[in-house]
């Protein structure tokens, strides 16, 4: 990708040492990257890692700087022409968020602390399409003052380069520059204007002090800044009075590396001081945003939550400041050395270079345009595991297909879909929004799952063929997404559905006995049989999988069925004859019995009264799991009770018997569709026959898990015929 960072400067200072390492890592792996910025320091650096640099006054917030920092920036991003634009400061992305509602570009931001949240400032703020936070505090804060949802945040760190920061580093070079000898030395770095100068001024006002403590002792602070000449004075009147040169003030430095390895001491917050930890110096966290104190084990958790900031903590003292010094100072070499080490261990476990980029990179890859756009319609945000399913697999697979589709969700929860799946999501009641995505895309997916059918309900269909109609209108091709069709009762719906059928560009159904249902209709166009998406999902890992079943009681290689049923009509003695049939598999065939919660709103009542009728005990996986998570469950399981289709689908994807207790002729076609037995129809339920035909299943085990597993592997093979089709279609859209 090409990416323009903007930045206010490039001097010292903690994000702009993030910035510097962010864009050497990304052009280090082959991403074009370039920088705008009011320069500083560090210019020289990334133009010899082949960065280019261009120069504005993006720093000043008078309104001329303003208007010139504004044309500059249009100006570099014509001529790069970037994939993303990524900007670090407030004024950088105020004006970014400006341009591009004139010239449109992918843009993005970073927000390295808090800021003043009111008035005209808040004005000047804009986060741009996607925010990456370098701590929780400062997710919450966006998420509190600017009202962001979490979705729209993705939480990062201040990535260190732990070889160019190490305890391999010499420092002698600086000791011998600036005549340090081998007394103590305390070391500080930050930049140093008027609002992050409180540990610079409080080290120079307690050098004298600290040299009475510690004879020989140096305070060396790095960095420049508006304030710099003021405390170059004051630290030249303080080494007056302790008659030597105790304080030196570096000004800004590119070997940071260095003269943080001729420090024995560090006193400062957030990546100066991960930086100096990575060296393997103990820190005193203490900044002008808080005071923390000496960093040891039992204060990573806090230091972590504010990225080494300490805005949780009561502003430092002088006193405060200069007791943790003091004690710092009076450390054994061996106690020294030791939180040397756990502080870098703690940087090269949790903040590495690698990381940082790869969660730009994310980010990058989440908001980055796309050759073709499609919009997914379906029963998507209701938080049903079999629909989310179909979500996230119909998703994984296009990505995997290809990286060139764009995806957003007609979702009753789009704040759901967004957290759980990463995905563009908008309102799918909120008629003008739908339209307008409508009218951006290249195509409507709608489905997977049983959406033209009016056992729900006509307004369900209603909606879902409106919403095709509407693309119609707006000639937008439809693909019918791998769809379970019917049953559709209705003359009138019949009529409404073989008319979008016929007009769709595309169609795949999951199943043969859609086919049938779409011919008994009248249409002879042409349709192809695949799978359903879920054949493409793949299931939690092991380790979460028996970790899940653990939470719910169920020991490890302790065989269960898992049952999954629903709340249904007039049904109160299939909830007994289930009960009895379950009790039964417990007894004669010692399998525990497991409930799980396909949608917990439709499936926690239902399941308890059956739990309530049986004789013998059971369990229910209460955990909130994701589609990927129940696979994963139900795949450690030796038989299957599906009353939900997607339980059976996900039985079948994971290649474990099942039996299916049929509410609705989907689930009995699909049945047949997988070559399973059916437990009984739920509004006849027969318990005796039930508990026949599981004896029988389960006598005939390895020849039913055979047959399973070919045909599972068979689906999934089918299952990616969707993928190839929709492809061809936008190949065919965008000629």
């Amino acid at each position: 990708m090409k990416i323009l960072m903007a930045t206010m400067g490039l001097d010292i200072g903690g994000a702009e040492t993030h910035i510097v390492e962010l864009a050497k890592e990304l052009k280090m792996r082959g991403h074009d990257v370039a920088i705008i910025s009011n320069g500083g320091v560090y210019v020289p650096e990334v133009t010899a890692a082949g960065i280019r640099h261009y120069q504005a006054p993006l720093h000043q917030r008078s309104l001329k700087a303003m208007v010139r920092a504004k044309k500059l920036l249009r100006e570099a991003i014509a001529q790069e022409k970037p994939d993303i634009v990524h900007a670090h400061a407030r004024i950088p992305a105020f004006l970014c968020g400006m341009l591009r509602r004139r010239i449109g570009f992918v843009f993005v931001t970073s927000c390295h602390g808090v800021y003043q949240a009111s008035g005209a400032l808040k004005l000047l703020s804009n986060w741009g399409e996607h925010t990456l936070a370098v701590s929780e505090d400062i997710q919450d804060y966006l998420m509190e003052q600017y009202g962001l949802p979490e979705g729209h945040i993705t939480l990062t760190i201040n990535g260190i380069d732990t070889e160019k920061f190490s305890p391999q580093v010499s420092g002698a070079d600086v000791r011998n520059e600036f005549g340090l000898g081998t007394g103590m030395v305390i070391g500080h770095v930050s930049r140093l204007d008027q609002a992050s100068s409180h540990t610079a001024r409080q080290l120079i006002a307690l050098a004298p002090r600290l040299c009475e403590h510690t004879p020989g002792l140096s305070v060396l602070i790095t960095g420049g800044g508006d304030v710099f000449q003021e405390l170059n004075v004051q630290a030249s009147q303080v080494n007056d009075r302790i008659g030597r040169r105790c304080v030196i003030l570096t000004g800004p430095r590119t070997d940071v590396n260095r003269i943080l390895a001729a420090c024995d001491l560090f006193a400062g917050v957030s990546r100066a001081a991960l930086e100096a930890m990575a060296a393997g110096k103990p820190a005193v966290l203490s900044g002008a945003q808080g005071h923390t104190g000496l960093f040891t084990p039992e204060l990573l958790g806090k230091a972590v939550d504010t990225n080494f900031c300490c805005r949780t903590d009561p502003v430092s003292t002088e006193e405060r400041l200069f007791e943790d010094l003091v004690s710092a100072l009076a450390l054994t070499a061996e106690r020294r050395e030791e939180l040397g080490r756990y502080g870098r261990q703690v940087v090269q476990e949790r903040y590495s270079v690698d990381r940082m980029a790869q969660d730009a990179l994310s980010v990058y890859d989440k908001v980055r345009r796309r050759k073709y756009r499609v919009v997914m319609s379906g029963y998507y945000g209701f938080d049903n595991a079999g629909d989310d399913a179909i979500l996230e697999s119909i998703h994984q697979a296009i990505r995997t297909a290809s990286d060139d589709v764009a995806v957003t969700v007609l979702s009753n929860d789009p704040e759901l879909t967004r957290r759980q799946y990463g995905l563009d999501a908008i309102p799918r009641f909120r008629v003008l929004r739908v339209y307008a995505a409508l009218r951006r895309c290249d195509a409507l997916l709608s489905g997977g799952g049983s959406l033209l059918q009016d056992t729900t309900s006509t307004r369900s269909l209603l909606y879902y063929l409106s919403v095709i109609q509407c693309a119609r209108r707006l000639h937008k091709p439809v693909m019918l997404y791998a769809n379970g069709i019917g049953p559709v009762r209705k003359p009138a719906n019949r009529r409404r559905v073989k008319r979008v059928v016929e007009q769709a560009a595309l169609v795949t159904l999951r199943d043969h006995a859609s086919a049938r249902e779409l011919k008994d209709m009248g249409i002879t166009r042409s349709v192809q049989v695949t799978a359903d998406p879920v054949f493409h999902l793949e299931p939690a890992g092991v380790e979460r999988s028996w970790e899940l079943l653990r939470a719910a009681g169920v020991g490890p290689d302790t065989p269960f069925v898992a049952v999954s049923v629903r709340e249904w009509r007039d049904v109160e003695d299939f909830y007994t004859q289930l009960a009895g049939l379950c009790d039964h598999l417990r007894r004669v065939h010692g399998l525990e019995v497991l409930f799980l919660l396909m949608q917990r709103s439709r499936d926690e009542e239902a399941t308890e009264r059956v739990r309530s009728l049986m004789a013998e005990r059971s369990y229910v996986l209460r955990t909130s799991c994701t589609p990927r998570e129940l696979m994963g469950v139900l795949g450690r399981a030796k038989l299957c009770l599906a009353m939900r289709l997607h339980t059976l689908i996900f039985a079948a994807r994971m290649a474990v018997p099942a039996m299916g207790l049929v509410y609705d002729p989907k689930v009995a076609s699909y049945l047949e569709e997988l070559e399973l037995p059916a437990a009984g129809d739920v509004e006849h339920f027969d318990g005796p026959e039930a508990i026949r035909r599981a004896d029988a299943l389960l006598a005939d085990y390895d020849a039913v898990l055979s047959r399973l597993q070919a045909k599972s592997a068979q689906l999934s093979q089918a299952a990616r015929e969707n993928e190839r089709l929709l492809l061809e279609l936008l190949e065919k859209t965008g000629k």
